[in-house]
């Protein structure tokens, strides 16, 4: 039985590997932490105490591991968190120059931002109303 979400990986080659954890820690606040040594590189980024996000190196000449039918497109679309003070972190992306866009939804009740990292993976940040 799932009782929650644990974390989320993204995989890419050193040099963006680093980009994105610049952008996680600064641009969204998560924090570097412990990580165990697998024997390659990578970074777990925590929210709350807990290791989210966590990246990992492609090593050269390695296939992104995909799905089980490696011909079937991919359909991650985002990941979302979970923020508070929407003010204060629209006046951030703005000081960092982070594209975003702002949708407010009745359905839920959540004052959403749209952007993206430096992959292009899709984020989404929810604030209550």
């Amino acid at each position: 039985m799932i009782t929650g979400l644990h974390h989320i990986n993204l995989r890419a080659p050193a040099e963006l590997l680093a980009t994105l954890r610049d952008f996680y820690r600064d641009v969204l606040g998560l924090e570097v932490g412990s990580r165990p040594d697998f024997g390659s590189a990578g970074y777990w980024l925590y929210a709350g105490g807990r290791p989210i996000l966590h990246l990992s190196e492609q090593r050269p000449g390695e296939v992104p591991r995909g799905p089980v039918d490696a011909a079937a497109p991919t359909t991650f679309d985002h990941t979302a968190f979970a923020g508070s003070d929407a003010p204060a972190m629209a006046a951030h992306l703005a000081a960092l120059e982070v594209r975003f866009r702002e949708s407010r939804s009745a359905v839920t009740g959540q004052h959403q931002f749209f952007l993206h990292d430096p992959a292009g993976n899709g984020v989404e940040i929810n604030f209550p109303f």
